[in-house]
C-alpha cells in the first residue's frame, strides 16, 4: 500500500485528503489501472465544478428574466385626465400595479458594464434592485436603493432621469423605466413601514450647522447625523424643505411626501430651526463660534433678469415670486396680493424646467391665454446626433404642462414691454433671432403680444452674495459660485459648500449627490476618519 500511495504522490494526485482503502489498494496488479482511472476523471470533475459554478452564477447573478428586454415594451403610468387634474394640485400620474413595475424591471438587461451607474449623479446601483424587484425582494431593493440615495421618493418623482438617457437598453430601445421602479420601490417601503428612523448608536459631541434645508442640505444633514454628530439645519422660511418645499409645484410633488421623511430626519436627531436666515437674523459669526463645521446648502437664489425697457412695470415678476405663493396656498396659509394668472393674457420667459412649472400652475389658476418663449430654437424630436448615447440627449421634452395646454415659442427675444396709464404691463414687444451663440435678430420679425402677467424663468446665476457669503468673505469661482477644494472647504476652514451654492443651478440628484459627498469630507475632517460613502 506503501508503494500505491507513493506511485499516486508521483503521478501528481493529491493526498491530503484521506483515501477510502478498496481492494485495488491492495492489488499491485491494479495499480497501473486505478492510476489511468484517476487520470481520467481529473479533467471530468473540474468541467463539472465549472459547469456548476456557471449554473450557481445564472440562478443567483445573473439578472431575474435575461430575456425580459426582448419580451416586454417600455410602459409609463398613465396621467390624470386634463380636464381633471386641472381643477386640483394633486400628482399628475395615476397608481401603477406592482405586476406592471415588475415586468418593467424585467426590461434590464445583463448588459454587463451598466452606463446607468455612471448616468446617475449618485451612482444608483440600479440593476441591483431592478433585479430584486423583478423576484418580489422589494425589503432587499429599497436597501439596496437607500445605500446611495437618501430620497429615492423625491428623485422618482422630479429628477429627468439621466440614468435612463445612459441606459444600455437605450441604444436602439426605448430604456427602462428607472424612474418609475425607483419610485414604487420606496413608496412600497413606506407603505410596509419598512421606513424607520435609524439614529446612531454613539454621539461624537461634535455639532455641525447645515444653511439650507433643500435636497442638498437634507441629505448632508441625515448622513452626518448617522455618523453621531449633533446636526442642526438653518431654514430661513417658515417650513422646511426649501426648493423642494415652495419651488416645486404640488402637482409634481405633494408635500406630504416630503414631509414622511423629515418626520424620518426628525426622529433620527436631526433639529430643524426654521424663519432662521443666517447672515440676516441669525449671525453667521454665531455659527462659527457655536459649531465644529458649517456647511453652506442654501442653493442658488439669484435668478437672471431681463434688462429691457418696461421691466419695472408691474405685473413682471422672477419665478421665484410666483411659484412659491401657490404652494403657501396650497398648505392652507393666507397669501396677501397673490400673484395670479386669472383671466389674464401669460407670457412665461423661459423654457426650462422652471418655465414648465410656471405654466403648469398657470393652468390650474384659469388664464385667458398663455405662451411660453424660449431664446433657443426648438430641439429636434429624437436623439440629436450632436449628443449620442450614452450622453444626454439634445431632443425636445414634453411635459404634463405643456400637454395640458398653451403655445410654445422658439427662437425669441423680448425687446420691450409696454404699460398702461396705471404702470402695468400690457404689452410684450420681441422679435425672432438666429441661433446660438449670437441670437442676431432676423429683421422683419418684430412682433407685439398682448400680456397682463409676465413670468421671468431664464434661469439662475449663483448664490445670493449679499449675507453669509460675504460676511464670511468666501472666494468665488468664475461662474459666482462658492470656491472649494476637492474636500468641498471654502477658502475659510471649516466651513464648506455643497449643491447649487458651489456647482450653480443643476439637477435634484446632483444636489443630493453633491450632499452626500460634503458630509463625508466634514466627517473626514472632525474625526480623521469615515465610512459615510
Amino acid at each position: 500500500m506503501h508503494d500505491s500511495v507513493s506511485g499516486r504522490k508521483e503521478k501528481g494526485l493529491n493526498t491530503a485528503q484521506p483515501l477510502a482503502a478498496t481492494e485495488e489498494d491492495f492489488n499491485t496488479e491494479g495499480t497501473e489501472a486505478t492510476e489511468k482511472k484517476a487520470r481520467t476523471l481529473v479533467p471530468v470533475l473540474g468541467l463539472l465544478r465549472v459547469l456548476c459554478g456557471l449554473c450557481v452564477k445564472f440562478l443567483f447573478l445573473t439578472m431575474g428574466k435575461v430575456t425580459g428586454f426582448k419580451e416586454y415594451t417600455r410602459e409609463m403610468p398613465a396621467r390624470r385626465p386634463i380636464a381633471d387634474r386641472l381643477d386640483d394640485f394633486l400628482e399628475v400620474y395615476q397608481p401603477f400595479a406592482h405586476t406592471s413595475v415588475q415586468t418593467q424591471a424585467a426590461r434590464c438587461m445583463d448588459c454587463g458594464i451598466p452606463f446607468c451607474h455612471t448616468g446617475c449623479p449618485v451612482s444608483n446601483i440600479i440593476p441591483d434592485w431592478n433585479d430584486l424587484v423583478y423576484k418580489s425582494r422589494w425589503k432587499d431593493a429599497i436597501r439596496v436603493l437607500h445605500s446611495t440615495n437618501n430620497f429615492p421618493e423625491i428623485t422618482g418623482r422630479i429628477c429627468p432621469a439621466p440614468c435612463e438617457a445612459s441606459c444600455v437598453l437605450g441604444i436602439n430601445e426605448p430604456p427602462v423605466t428607472i424612474k418609475v421602479i425607483e419610485k414604487t420601490i420606496v413608496e412600497r417601503a413606506f407603505a410596509e413601514g419598512w421606513v424607520r428612523p435609524e439614529p446612531p448608536a454613539i454621539r461624537t459631541g461634535k455639532r455641525i450647522a447645515v444653511v439650507g434645508s433643500g435636497p442638498s442640505g437634507l441629505a448632508a444633514a441625515q448622513q452626518l447625523n448617522r455618523a453621531g454628530h449633533w446636526v442642526t439645519v438653518f431654514e430661513k422660511n417658515d417650513r422646511v424643505g426649501g426648493l423642494l418645499r415652495y419651488g416645486i409645484p404640488d402637482f409634481k410633488l405633494e408635500k406630504t411626501i416630503l414631509d414622511q421623511r423629515l418626520e424620518q430626519m426628525t426622529a433620527e436627531g436631526v433639529s430643524f430651526q426654521t424663519h432662521s436666515h443666517v447672515g440676516s437674523n441669525v449671525p453667521v459669526e454665531d455659527l462659527r463660534k457655536d459649531f465644529d463645521a458649517l456647511l453652506l446648502a442654501g442653493g442658488a437664489e439669484q435668478p437672471r433678469d431681463l434688462k429691457v425697457p418696461g421691466r419695472d412695470l408691474e405685473g413682471i415678476h422672477f419665478a421665484m415670486e410666483f411659484l412659491p405663493q401657490q404652494n403657501r396656498r396650497n398648505a392652507g396659509d393666507a397669501v396677501e396680493n397673490q400673484i395670479r394668472a386669472t383671466g389674464k393674457n401669460v407670457i412665461i420667459i423661459g423654457g426650462g424646467d422652471t418655465g414648465a412649472d410656471c405654466l403648469g400652475t398657470t393652468h390650474r389658476q384659469k388664464p385667458r391665454s398663455v405662451q411660453q418663449f424660449e431664446i433657443m430654437p426648438a430641439p429636434p424630436p429624437e436623439r440629436d446626433p450632436s449628443t449620442p448615447w450614452p450622453l444626454w440627449p439634445l431632443q425636445l421634452r414634453t411635459e404634463s404642462s405643456h400637454e395640458e395646454g398653451g403655445i410654445r415659442n422658439w427662437s425669441v427675444a423680448t425687446t420691450s414691454f409696454a404699460g398702461d396709464e396705471n404702470g402695468h404691463v400690457k404689452q410684450l414687444h420681441g422679435i425672432r433671432v438666429g441661433p446660438p451663440p449670437k441670437f442676431e435678430p432676423i429683421p422683419g420679425t418684430e412682433f407685439t403680444m398682448d400680456a397682463e402677467l409676465v413670468l421671468l424663468a431664464m434661469g439662475f446665476l449663483g448664490p445670493v452674495r449679499q449675507g453669509a457669503v460675504e460676511q464670511l468673505g468666501l472666494k468665488l469661482d468664475p461662474r459666482g459660485n462658492i470656491s472649494t477644494d476637492a474636500s468641498y472647504m471654502s477658502s475659510v476652514p471649516g466651513v464648506f459648500a455643497a449643491g447649487d451654492m458651489r456647482r450653480g443651478q443643476s439637477l435634484v440628484v446632483w444636489a443630493i449627490s453633491e450632499g452626500r459627498k460634503a458630509a463625508r469630507a466634514i466627517d473626514l475632517f472632525l474625526m480623521g476618519s469615515t465610512r459615510l460613502k
